[in-house]
């Protein structure tokens, strides 16, 4: 995860050495910097996937070898600029199919019985850290590199060849989660969500799940006249346990669930649905995950590659060194939040979202501010605030689909947020079209709206659910 971080971040610190040295246009390396994003889509839709049919090694380990390739094309890019194209969009899916490969395999390895002491939400947060951790440190480094280094543009890539090897060998370690044909290496097989009872019944300690295929609930009951709790497909439970010993069963998409009573083997079917369930896990992503994704890549895309060369005309020959800076605060703040996520998300379900939104805006506004007055200083503090929002949007993110994705189907669920996440990644290209008609500020002041109208969804969407 840290290499796939570092390998979409390190061109992003060199876009002026682009300027001034091959003679690159704005134009020009807004766009390389978005081609990122059509190898990544892909690559995503199709690593999530093969990670479940196929397990989890194989695609990060392919993944690996694709992005140093891509490397590779870059370097060679300092002399022949059109293989920079190549080059981008194939890192684009190199680091596609590892995020969504590399963020199932950190939520299984988090999960017993690899890890049986971390906290729920530990999967979500590990993978937005190493994620942040490769943001930060690859801009910087290739920054500094590309400073005092001979040959710039090819020496500053050097350092994810040996990120990538290193990164290869630990994967090879690894304690593979899922195995072909769909079963989890822990024995379970995929489409079967094992220990989800219904609320009425853990509660009195005596309901366990089960779960067939075709997504009827088929329930065995003890002796005490509890019913057990099936678990369709879909991953929510659909049995309430009356006291007088029979099973009421609410049916799912798929007809009708039937239930063996213990006392006289009766059972009672519900047409609707029980009021109070969470919804369904597709129903819920598209409502209160998919408008929030693409504000995580908005924020850093305009930090870091938006930012620095509308301010930094008073840094004569450490251009390059203040990219590097901002690339490092950018997705750094981000990981600095962590903490704070934590506790806003034991606090509401959407707090996170809603704190990541309002810091996108405030971060706007100051962008604004900067670019209209070019001062480098409030241009960095609006990388750090765009930072934290990336941050705090990552996190509710990738906490909303752990939660939310049954086992067979969480790579799948995860390619889908970071797509949609990297879409983001286009903005810097949007803002250069734009600012043939309006001034930089204008187009930044403009981006607030959208972000201020995603806040304002989501707290209406986010207190209408159950939490």
């Amino acid at each position: 995860m840290t290499a796939s971080g570092w390998s979409a971040n390190q061109f992003s610190a060199l876009l002026g050495a682009y300027h001034s040295g091959p003679g690159l246009t704005a134009a020009t390396t807004s766009a390389l910097f978005g081609v990122y994003v059509l190898g990544l889509i892909p690559g995503l839709l199709l690593g999530g996937p093969v990670a479940d049919r196929r397990g989890r090694r194989p695609v990060v380990l392919t993944s690996l070898a694709i992005s140093a390739l891509a490397t590779a094309l870059l370097m060679a890019g300092a002399t022949a600029t059109g293989l920079l194209w190549p080059g981008r969009f194939l890192t684009g899916i190199g680091a596609g199919a590892l995020l969504s490969a590399g963020s199932a395999w950190i939520k299984e390895l988090s999960s017993p019985p690899y890890d049986t002491v971390s906290a729920a939400g530990a999967a979500a947060r590990r993978s937005g850290l190493f994620l942040s951790a490769g943001f930060a440190t690859g801009g910087l480094a290739a920054a500094l590199t590309a400073q005092w280094a001979p040959a710039p543009l090819i020496t500053a890539y050097l350092p994810h060849l040996v990120l990538s090897a290193a990164a290869a060998l630990l994967a090879a370690r690894t304690p593979e989660t899922a195995v072909t044909g769909g079963q989890l290496a822990d024995g379970t097989t995929a489409g079967r969500t094992t220990g989800a009872t219904s609320a009425g019944s853990a509660t009195a300690g005596s309901a366990t799940a089960g779960s067939a295929m075709d997504g009827r609930a088929r329930v065995a009951s003890p002796t005490d006249g509890r019913a057990r709790v099936a678990s369709p497909t879909d991953g929510r439970a659909r049995v309430a346990s009356p006291t007088d010993g029979r099973a009421t069963v609410a049916s799912t998409t798929a007809g009708p669930a039937t239930a063996a009573s213990p006392t006289d083997g009766s059972a009672t079917a519900v047409p609707a649905p029980v009021p109070g369930l969470a919804p369904a896990p597709a129903s819920a992503f598209r409502r209160l995950v998919a408008p929030v994704a693409p504000w995580v890549f908005v924020a850093p895309s305009i930090a870091l590659a938006t930012l620095p060369g509308l301010v930094d005309a008073g840094l004569t020959g450490w251009q390059t060194v203040y990219a590097g800076v901002v690339t490092a605060v950018t997705p750094g703040t981000g990981l600095l939040v962590a903490p704070l996520a934590r506790h806003l998300a034991a606090r509401h379900r959407i707090a996170t979202a809603v704190a990541g939104l309002t810091a996108v805006i405030l971060g706007l506004l100051l962008a604004a501010f900067a670019v209209a007055r070019i001062r480098p200083d409030a241009a960095l503090l609006a990388a750090a605030v765009l930072g934290a929002g990336y941050g705090l949007c990552v996190a509710y993110g990738l906490t909303e689909v752990a939660a939310l994705a049954p086992p067979d189907r969480l790579a799948r669920l995860t390619a889908r947020f970071w797509a949609l996440c990297y879409l983001g990644f286009c903005t810097p290209y949007a803002i250069t079209l734009l600012t043939g008609w309006f001034s930089p500020a204008t187009v930044l002041l403009a981006a607030v709206v959208p972000a201020a109208a995603t806040l304002a969804l989501i707290a209406r969407r986010g207190t209408r659910c159950p939490v």
